[in-house]
């Protein structure tokens, strides 16, 4: 098994569908433009990065633990303290 970890235990939304549309609109607001693009980074113009990942969520352990304490809803749930920890480690340790 792979020991390699994230160096920040974050989470972004890479993954969802709203993010591949948005790159693909600036795949095609870059291929549409008809005027000169002069250098390689000059696209970085035509459409803004920070619509393709807007969302990045910090969590460390001791926080995950902390919200199993307080939370009823994860209570309710029936998950334990194992549990709880693992989860965090899939979503934002884990690579």
């Amino acid at each position: 098994m792979s020991r390699s970890v994230k160096k920040l235990p974050v989470w972004t939304d890479h993954d969802t569908p709203g993010t591949r549309w948005c790159k693909r609109q600036v795949s095609k607001a870059v291929r549409r433009y008809t005027g000169d693009v002069k250098n390689g980074k000059w696209y970085r113009k035509l459409f803004c990065s920070w619509n393709i990942c807007d969302y990045r969520f910090f969590k460390t352990r001791q926080q995950a633990i902390s919200e199993w304490e307080t939370s009823q809803w994860l209570r309710s749930r029936l998950l334990t303290q194992a549990e709880v920890i693992n989860d965090w480690e899939k979503i934002f340790r884990r690579k």
